[in-house]
């Protein structure tokens, strides 16, 4: 192999590329055409909750699975092992979690903003605190989102660096803007069509060059890149059995359980059975997509075992591998390259366009609708695109703002995990542990958040010692090394006691650290400051699983509900109970329950299953 050099893309890979920027575009348009009579902001942020489990599941996938996982997933298994797809484990409890513990709450309780319930839980300073913290991670999030592929894929397939960040910027604030949750839904679809279809051709192709997924296999083995199942519970090992089912349980339950962007999707849903259905499918596409990546990482190993591009100094970043193998097995064949280019990008899209709408749904509820409870319908469907804009453009600066940062860039990226585990634990001291107060709320968030932030702060600063995160063996025998300097070990003059004990555990479990701080100190605060009475909390905020563990005792459920009256009359009675709405709800409410014993927002119609006369405002009286 030659030395650094970087393949240029055809013609025919910029029109493809740009082909799924125009697809993206038109299905903007095309709802801003077909919705442009429903002129509600619920219409525009939740889609008129009217939408079914298939496009939902799709769109939850695409977002959750962005350019990171196409670039990074096959780039850990190549130089870390197939351990990554233990992962499987972690997505499945995520799900069911999600499914059965906090999307009941959020669904029954007709709130378009996940940080509504914080306030109906506990009162307003909670929830402007959690939304704050939301807003500014996702801007964070998204513009390294946007830069870092962009870059990767800059330096190895000289595809246009600025060109390609701008027009993910406004490509998505274009579409977002005009056809609101319904345009990204759709446009999420068609995405991780495109990201499967770009990967599977990887893998195809891939294999056909390296002789078939049998040498795949027996090279990986050879590599030891198939020890997946390690059972060493030391917690400074970066990636273990049970660093990635415990660990990345913790992670991505903070960033998808009770992210505002993955319940929006969910409570868009015409009744809780579709959207539980959507979670359950967007579980099979998060294997499927796991599966395609892992088996990238391996055939892209297979391919590069005895010259390997990052060691020899060919590339710059690992990130840079599926980029630089792509143009090598694609070298001939115009118009591939620029396919993956767009699946790479398919999860770009897929994930800003869902951050920019959720940021426009949380400011619009939580602060406009606040300030001015009296606006329109006409008018706050208008803020609404105008809120889509302004964080389209806050987003898109946040990307050039990143080309700045330097390993910055790397902090940047924790930000979800360090502020999702804090985040997690607020969430589940509302819904689990009634006698939790807003004191205790408050304290445990910004416990969690000091935990978080000081464990991953100081592990960027003082990194692991290497024999904890040393990638497995990778050879250059073959290479034709030009101009490649060995490096020399940096010696380190002192490092704090802290440093290969605190600031050394799992990337994995900095989540963990922050939720269960905020637990933990929830509890204690609460305690401390005068527990809440249960007879003061509505039921249908709280998710009793006692009842799992005392369902043969009445008089133990009734002890741990804490005062909460569960038993009192149904949950439609609990919904009317605890609020009351201004148009509507009488009528809807008095219908009793349905089969499945499940609670809904006023305007649903149990003969049409879906919400046909929704209220313009709600009053809650909590």
């Amino acid at each position: 192999m030659e030395g650094p050099q970087v393949k240029n893309f055809a013609i025919w890979d910029y029109v493809v590329f740009a082909a799924l920027f125009v697809i993206s575009s038109g299905i903007g348009v095309f709802f801003a055409i077909k919705e442009r009579k429903k002129a509600t902001s619920r219409e525009f942020l939740v889609g008129g909750r009217q939408m079914s489990f298939g496009p939902v599941a799709l769109s939850l996938t695409a977002s959750f699975m962005s350019a990171v996982t196409v670039l990074g997933t096959p780039s850990d298994v190549y130089r870390f092992g197939a351990s990554f797809v233990l992962f499987f484990i972690a997505y499945t409890f995520v799900v069911i979690f999600t499914s059965e513990l906090f999307l009941p709450v959020f669904y029954r309780s007709g709130i378009t903003s996940t940080y509504e319930y914080l306030q109906l839980r506990f009162n307003k300073p909670v929830r402007y605190a959690a939304t704050v913290i939301y807003i500014v991670q996702t801007i964070f999030y998204t513009g390294v989102v946007v830069y870092a592929p962009a870059l990767a894929l800059n330096q190895v397939t000289g595809f246009n660096l600025w060109g390609s960040v701008f027009a993910t910027g406004i490509v998505c604030t274009f579409y977002c803007t005009l056809g609101g949750l319904k345009a990204v839904v759709w446009t999420d679809a068609f995405q991780m069509i495109i990201m499967l279809v770009g990967l599977l051709t990887v893998l195809i192709q891939g294999s056909a060059y390296v002789g078939g997924l049998h040498n795949v296999l027996e090279r990986a083995t050879n590599g030891s890149r198939l020890n997946i199942f390690d059972f060493d519970v030391d917690p400074l090992r970066r990636h273990t059995f049970w660093t990635i089912s415990v660990g990345g349980t913790f992670t991505w339950l903070g960033i998808y359980g009770v992210n505002q962007s993955t319940i929006q999707r969910c409570i868009s849903c015409r009744t809780e059975i579709q959207a539980k259905l959507a979670l359950y499918f967007n579980l099979l596409g998060l294997w499927i997509i796991l599966i395609c990546a892992v088996f990238s990482g391996l055939i892209m190993y297979s391919y590069f075992k005895d010259c390997d591009p990052w060691t020899a100094g060919i590339i710059s970043a690992p990130d840079q591998l599926m980029p630089y193998f792509v143009m090598e097995i694609f070298a001939t064949m115009p118009g591939l390259p620029g396919l993956f280019v767009a699946c790479a990008f398919s999860g770009t899209l897929s994930t800003v366009a869902a951050g920019i709408n959720a940021l426009a749904t949380v400011t619009f509820e939580d602060f406009v609708k606040n300030w001015f409870p009296h606006i329109s319908d006409k008018l706050s469907t208008w803020i609404s695109k105008g809120l889509c804009l302004l964080f389209g453009v806050i987003c898109t600066s946040m990307a050039v703002a990143a080309s700045f940062m330097g390993g910055v860039i790397q902090a940047a990226l924790s930000i979800h995990g360090m502020c999702g585990g804090p985040m997690l634990g607020l969430f589940t001291l509302g819904i689990i542990f009634p006698f939790v107060n807003w004191k205790g709320a408050l304290g445990g968030l910004l416990t969690g958040i000091t935990l978080s932030f000081w464990v991953s702060i100081g592990a960027f600063v003082y990194p692991a010692p290497d024999s904890k995160t040393w990638p497995l063996p990778l050879s250059t025998d073959q290479c034709v090394l030009s101009n490649v300097t060995e490096s020399v070990p940096e010696v380190v003059s002192s490092r704090p006691a802290l440093a290969d004990t605190w600031y050394s555990i799992s990337y994995l479990y900095y989540s963990a650290v922050g939720c269960l701080g905020c637990i933990i100190a929830g509890l204690i605060i609460s305690f401390l400051t005068g527990h809440q009475h249960g007879e003061d909390i509505p039921p249908l905020l709280i998710r009793p699983v006692c009842n799992l563990f005392c369902f043969w005792s009445k008089k133990y459920k009734t002890l741990c509900w804490c005062g909460v009256q569960h038993d009192r009359g149904t949950e439609q009675e609990n919904l009317e109970n605890g609020s009351a709405w201004k148009q509507g709800a009488e009528s809807v409410l008095q219908n009793g329950l349905r089969q499945e014993n499940l609670a809904h927002a006023p305007g649903y119609d149990p003969k049409d299953k879906s919400y046909t006369n929704m209220p313009l405002e709600k009053v809650t009286h909590f």
